[in-house]
């Protein structure tokens, strides 16, 4: 816990401009402080607008900075503010973003313009976004319209469907979809956990145990192929070329929250032995999460937020955002976790707050939380995370209840069979023409299949710079031809980056 001296936050810019100001004591005004903030990060978005898309932030590159999927880790975002501030202003727009993208008619968030881009990981992002949704009651869509739940149910069985599932490495989801998509040989974290979170989810709202048990079956295959370790380390991911032997030990905390989360449910659904035993795992998470992410106070995205520079690509600009939403739904589920979290995240939401100083306003949030002010990096996923972090601190409010089930209060409509289509064409539709105009521009399929094939041995470097510079990253590994040596030691003792190095960026 903070002291009241500290909590009171009157943030003052370098201007005359007023920053944003909060006590994070009191609720009344971390929900002012967070309607300004939202304000702010829905100027980035004009899908509301003619002639624009509903449901993206601008992009892709280079036609802007975002790529499709964090559209959807948007309007779980605002889902989310509404949710704890009551704040309905941004309702309208959330559900038609939600609906837009939905990919008519499977309704299981692949439309067709994205397809030849897909991620499992990005199509979940917009599963849990309608998951979400169901369990906060947050208003269902017109009749005739996909429901929360059924969306959520959709996801899940598409990624369920066997042609998702291999043997290569023991099982797991490949990162991409696509079979031509550079990423398509590395099974990650991000993927898996969503998985693994949703199933955990759909079991505690629907009562039924298939979902439960592929979690079960996911979070042990994590442990059996490494990505997950015994002391809650959570790495990134690995190349099916090496039968996953590669372990990339990059730790990003949207990785480690979002089995943290996922933990959460399973603890909460189970009982005996089952429960003890998810509790261990949770606490194992928690504690490892808090000391690798949370060691100075402030969260920190140890592999590519460094002391001397910032190699974060936009997508990790976010990433604290997520960790803070889900540590905050983890501290509902599993009640012997509240205090240890909820204190992490009071001390980094001052810090976060302290950041919003900056941009036109006078109160654009900023980046690094450990600087004590406005770093001058602004953007959508940083105002996300901001966001993210001042709601967090609304978990405990009295009209904030945990997420419902449909055996206690949810109204959301489930079809057990969303998403089941007969006849799936994602594989073959990408490698036709949509593919070749969007992805290539020019050529025959062979040569895309062969750049592919070139690209899976560079895929995501990204240049480090010249000059002498530190690494936060653990033990990361030779990847490809991107020579990885920085080394740390629980995200905290870094090790030096050699001149003219490349470090893998996890960035599509």
């Amino acid at each position: 816990m903070l002291a009241r001296t500290n909590l009171l936050l009157p943030l003052l810019a370098s201007s005359a401009r007023a920053a944003l100001q909060v006590d994070l004591e009191s609720a009344s005004s971390i929900k002012a402080a967070a309607r300004q903030v939202a304000y702010d990060l829905m100027t980035y978005y004009h899908g509301n607008e003619s002639g624009q898309i509903p449901g993206i932030l601008p992009g892709p590159p280079p036609a802007g900075d975002y790529y499709w999927w964090e559209g959807g880790a948007l309007w779980g975002t605002m889902i989310d503010y509404w949710h704890y501030t009551g704040d309905e202003t941004y309702n309208e727009v959330t559900t038609e973003a939600m609906l837009f993208q939905t990919g008519a008619p499977q309704n299981a968030y692949m439309p067709r313009n994205w397809t030849a881009s897909l991620g499992n990981d990005d199509q979940g992002f917009w599963g849990m976004s309608a998951m979400l949704a169901a369990e906060v009651n947050y208003p269902n869509p017109p009749v005739g319209q996909p429901q929360w739940l059924e969306l959520a149910q959709a996801v899940f069985n598409t990624q369920a469907a066997p042609e998702r599932h291999d043997t290569v490495c023991g099982g797991g989801l490949r990162w991409q979809i696509p079979l031509a998509n550079t990423g398509y040989d590395y099974k990650n974290s991000i993927a898996n956990g969503i998985f693994f979170n949703l199933g955990a989810r759909l079991a505690r709202y629907t009562g039924n145990q298939t979902y439960s048990d592929w979690a079960e079956r996911t979070w042990d295959w994590m442990m059996g192929v490494g990505l997950m370790d015994d002391e809650g380390n959570v790495y990134d991911g690995a190349h099916t070329g090496d039968n996953c032997t590669d372990v990339f030990k990059a730790q990003f905390s949207y990785n480690a929250a979002v089995f943290m989360q996922g933990a959460a449910f399973m603890y909460n659904i189970t009982t005996g032995d089952a429960q003890s035993t998810w509790r261990d795992r949770l606490t194992r998470l928690m504690n490892r999460t808090i000391d690798v992410f949370f060691y100075t106070g402030p969260m920190v995205e140890v592999s590519c937020e460094l002391d001397d520079r910032i190699m974060c690509k936009t997508d990790m600009l976010s990433f604290k955002g997520y960790a803070h939403r889900w540590m905050a739904n983890t501290a509902q589920l599993a009640p012997f976790s509240h205090d240890v979290i909820l204190g992490a995240l009071k001390t980094s939401t001052a810090a976060a707050a302290r950041s919003c100083a900056g941009g036109d306003y006078g109160r654009q949030c900023g980046f690094r939380w450990t600087t004590g002010g406005y770093d001058g990096l602004t953007g959508a996923g940083q105002a996300m995370s901001a966001l993210a972090a001042l709601t967090s601190l609304l978990v405990d409010e009295d009209d904030v209840g945990g997420p419902v089930t449909n055996g206690t209060g949810g109204t959301s409509r489930g079809d057990a069979d969303a998403g089941r289509d007969p006849n799936p064409d994602l594989g073959r539709e990408v490698l036709g023409p949509v593919r070749i105009r969007d992805r290539v521009g020019a050529g025959v399929l062979t040569f895309l299949v062969m750049m592919g094939l070139v690209g899976a041995m560079v895929w995501m470097c990204s240049e480090w710079g010249e000059g002498e510079g530190e690494g936060k990253a653990e033990s990361l590994p030779v990847v490809g031809i991107a020579t990885i040596v920085g080394v740390a030691v629980g995200g905290r003792k870094m090790g030096e980056m050699g001149k003219g190095k490349r470090v893998m960026i996890l960035e599509k």
